[in-house]
């Protein structure tokens, strides 16, 4: 099998070299059945879950029968908290809920590995030398996007997020900042494109590998 590269670019948008990238890890394998399970679980773990509704016994009130059981000529009633009475109690309603679960680990690298080999695929990934502005100008961080010529949902992974980087990009319309230590699948399903620096690409072959 023939070595793979892709060009890294300067943030000026050129390119300065080719990088041969890691055959163990950009092997072509993209598995979608794998990624929407890891997408599913994530999805799942961002759920509050924390509808909730009064049973009979926690509506406040209504220790008093409402009337004599008998004589009255209206039907028998035995609390105003009732769920048959307006104000009352409910059935069966939404409580708090916990939709938080875990996949295997090795699920969750593979997934990662899977996702890198999309966007290569898609020519949708991008590698270029670590990013840093002088000033934490929005400006300044745009001009390098536009620079690698990446249009619509990107997300950007570098090794290290200074403040300066935070500052300049946290405003930028369709576009997520990460280091690439935290960064996750539905992160990168998300985006249309995906920016790694070297270092941060180094970072993420090195969880895969873990």
């Amino acid at each position: 099998m023939s070595e793979l590269s892709i060009p890294l670019y300067n943030l000026e948008g050129k390119e300065v070299e080719k990088i041969t990238l890691d055959a163990d890890i950009f092997d072509g394998e993209v598995n979608l059945d794998l990624l929407y399970q890891i997408k599913l679980m994530y999805e799942a773990n961002l759920r509050k879950g924390n509808a909730s509704t009064k049973t009979r016994g926690e509506v406040r009130g209504g220790g008093r029968k409402p009337w004599a059981q008998k004589g009255t000529g209206r039907a028998r009633a035995g609390s105003i908290r009732s769920p048959l009475w307006r104000g009352g109690g409910k059935t069966f309603g939404p409580r708090p809920h916990d939709f938080y679960y875990r996949l295997p680990k090795k699920m969750v690298r593979l997934a990662l590995k899977n996702c890198l080999n999309l966007r290569l695929k898609e020519n949708a990934l991008k590698l270029t030398q670590e990013i840093e502005v002088e000033k934490p100008k929005t400006k300044l961080f745009v001009n390098i996007l536009n620079n690698l010529n990446t249009a619509g949902r990107t997300l950007v992974l570098i090794k290290d997020k200074t403040d300066n980087v935070e500052l300049a990009s946290r405003n930028v319309p369709n576009v997520v900042v990460k280091n690439a230590s935290e960064a996750n699948v539905l992160d990168m399903l998300r985006s249309e494109h995906l920016v790694l620096t070297r270092p941060a690409l180094e970072t993420l072959i090195a969880r895969i590998k873990k």
